[in-house]
């Protein structure tokens, strides 16, 4: 479990297959990897993956193929940046909303605006994803938790002020940019027991 809140803009230092398929990533950090251990979860730019290897500076996840084929994960490369997020602990403060770091679907953005020093971000939801979006609601793009400023049918807005800017990979972020969405966990249940009844 996370809360949205990266605590590390790592990068892909390489890439190869993985030894049961899909992908191997080793990506650099500056966490004190001492400190990972191997089978830790780490939320990458959101997908929860599982450390599988590490040294000084750096760790390895591998990807599965559906993993890779329904995140962004499968366009990076090498110097691609990753928003980073070790796994809470109890009693850890839960600054940003519940993220499981399960992928919903890939948004696009649609606009990419100034204001002030901040960037107002269109998002266009993924076909089925827009029932679990809510005006002042809370989504996860790219493993950044986001309170969501208004909803219009299949879009919805998101405000990155400037420390959100400074400290995620979203500095630079222009249209057309692709990013993992996770829909707010409540949201989802909640939609599961009303389809119940």
């Amino acid at each position: 479990m996370f809360s949205g809140i990266v605590t590390d803009v790592g990068s892909v230092r390489a890439m190869a297959d993985a030894p049961a398929g899909g992908l191997r990533l080793e990506i650099a950090t500056a966490y004190d990897t001492g400190t990972i251990a191997l089978g830790a979860s780490i939320a990458c730019s959101g997908p929860c993956l599982t450390v599988v290897d590490k040294g000084e500076g750096w760790f390895a996840v591998d990807v599965s193929r559906e993993t890779a084929d329904r995140t962004t994960l499968s366009e990076w490369r090498e110097g691609s940046g990753v928003n980073l997020e070790r796994a809470l602990a109890l009693g850890d403060e839960l600054g940003g909303h519940l993220v499981t770091g399960h992928i919903d679907g890939v948004a696009a953005v649609e606009a990419a605006e100034p204001e002030g020093e901040s960037l107002r971000l269109t998002i266009h939801c993924p076909a089925g994803l827009s029932p679990f979006v809510a005006s002042k609601g809370s989504v996860a793009l790219d493993g950044v938790s986001l309170t969501v400023n208004e909803v219009d049918g299949d879009t919805f807005g998101v405000n990155l002020i400037p420390h959100t800017l400074a400290q995620t990979t979203f500095q630079g972020c222009t249209a057309g940019r692709r990013l993992n969405l996770e829909v707010d966990l409540i949201a989802r249940y909640l939609a599961r027991l009303h389809s119940e009844r």
